[in-house]
């Protein structure tokens, strides 16, 4: 008995010693490393988007700053910033506000148009900037629909039961059409979420699918409702902007990179500007700038008007 109790005590003592080593290690990984990220060069930064919608139209230039900066951008002041159509005519921004967002034009003022190529310089101390765009053709929003819909849980935000919103358009015949669909949410256009941008190939998500002419798609079409269902009296509505096939990847990489996350996440890079530096030895500039034509459709939604529940 003696002999067995001992070789038990024994087996107990060695897998508590284990035991403790292997806490040891876990309480170790508690340790807080301090990683030690370098700092890149100051860049430019270009947000700029022109339409052919009657109003101003801005040209938001900042620096960029380290990655795990969460300060405000800070701006660019005293550039000098044009834009230049292909018929020759300059159109001057000017910082009037001294923030760094270059405004030309007024409420009653067009400077975009369809079919012609822009072409932004900003000149800032020895360095000079160029970029180049073009206003493509954008279908009209034929009609905004809504349909009722319970769904089959509590949602985390909004109510449970109310409409779902869909837009209908219908691509131009001719493959290689490229746009950026806004949700017009109470009057507004809502892009203020990365992961959240909108974009379509033809009538479909990307190259290669058989949509050039057609309707589009219903995942695209009901990307209108995205957060919440929407409650009987919203506002809502579909913004339609014609975007180049360069302009297309560039938003498509937002996306990615802002849903880069979790087990197989790859390590953040910058992503390709069309700012380029007219010396190529000079420092490099991130960003875009871009060109749209824009069609809109907005409603109010009436339940005695919706749709049926499927």
């Amino acid at each position: 008995m003696k002999n067995t109790i001992e070789k038990y005590t024994a087996k107990w003592s060695i897998s508590g010693i284990l035991m403790l080593i292997i806490i040891t290690g876990l309480t170790s990984c508690e340790d807080v490393i301090d990683l030690k990220s370098d700092t890149g060069p100051t860049q430019l930064v270009v947000d700029g988007w022109i339409t052919n919608q009657p109003g101003p139209q801005t040209i938001n230039l900042t620096w960029s700053a380290a990655y795990f900066n969460n300060d405000a951008a800070k701006p660019v002041l005293g550039a000098e910033v044009t834009v230049t159509d292909d018929k020759g005519v300059v159109y001057n921004f000017k910082d009037v506000a001294n923030n760094g967002k270059y405004v030309w034009g007024t409420a009653k003022d067009t400077l975009g148009h369809v079919g012609r190529i822009y072409t932004l310089r900003v000149k800032n101390q020895s360095d000079e900037y160029t970029a180049v765009n073009a206003i493509k053709r954008v279908p009209a929003v034929d009609s905004i629909i809504y349909q009722k819909e319970t769904l089959p849980f509590k949602p985390e935000k909004g109510p449970k039961q109310g409409y779902i919103a869909s837009f209908y358009a219908r691509d131009f015949v001719g493959a290689g059409d490229t746009y950026w669909i806004k949700p017009v949410i109470n009057g507004k256009a809502r892009a203020d979420k990365p992961t959240s941008i909108i974009i379509a190939y033809d009538a479909a998500f990307n190259a290669g699918a058989p949509s050039d002419g057609l309707i589009f798609i219903l995942p695209l079409r009901q990307a209108l409702t995205s957060d919440s269902l929407y409650s009987a009296g919203a506002s809502v509505g579909a913004e339609l902007h014609s975007i180049t096939n360069e302009a297309f990847e560039f938003l498509k990489q937002i996306r990615e990179q802002a849903a880069n996350g979790g087990l197989f996440a790859v390590p953040i890079q910058n992503i390709k500007s069309n700012v380029v530096n007219t010396n190529p030895s000079g420092p490099k500039a991130l960003g875009f700038f871009g060109a749209s034509a824009v069609t809109r459709m907005e409603t109010v939604i009436d339940p005695a008007k919706a749709r049926p529940e499927e």
